[in-house]
């Protein structure tokens, strides 16, 4: 039997084929970066390392799914290298239960 995930709603690529890898690597990095983690600093800005230390990811896997996420408006880069990724705010929001 098949259990049922769930995945952020802006996991979800307009352009590109979903596979559930992709999408849990991509909601553990939108989940990391709206919420801020006060022991390791990593949250609301933060670089590809943070991410791929934080997360287990390998870099590479990082940056990929961050350059997946920026062609869809959902995080963008400022500043010089490295990189300071952060959430733009656009895109599906998540149900909230009360």
């Amino acid at each position: 039997m098949r259990r049922a995930t769930s995945f952020h709603p802006n996991a979800y690529l307009k352009h590109r084929r979903n596979v559930v890898s992709g999408l849990k690597a991509r909601t553990k990095i939108i989940k990391m970066m709206e919420n801020v983690d006060t022991e390791t600093g990593a949250g609301k800005e933060t670089t590809a390392r943070m991410i791929s230390q934080f997360l287990s990811l390998s870099y590479r896997a990082s940056l990929h799914h961050l350059h997946l996420l920026e062609e869809e408006k959902i995080v963008k880069r400022s500043g010089k290298r490295p990189y300071k990724w952060a959430l733009t705010g656009k895109g599906q929001k998540g149900v909230v239960e009360e």
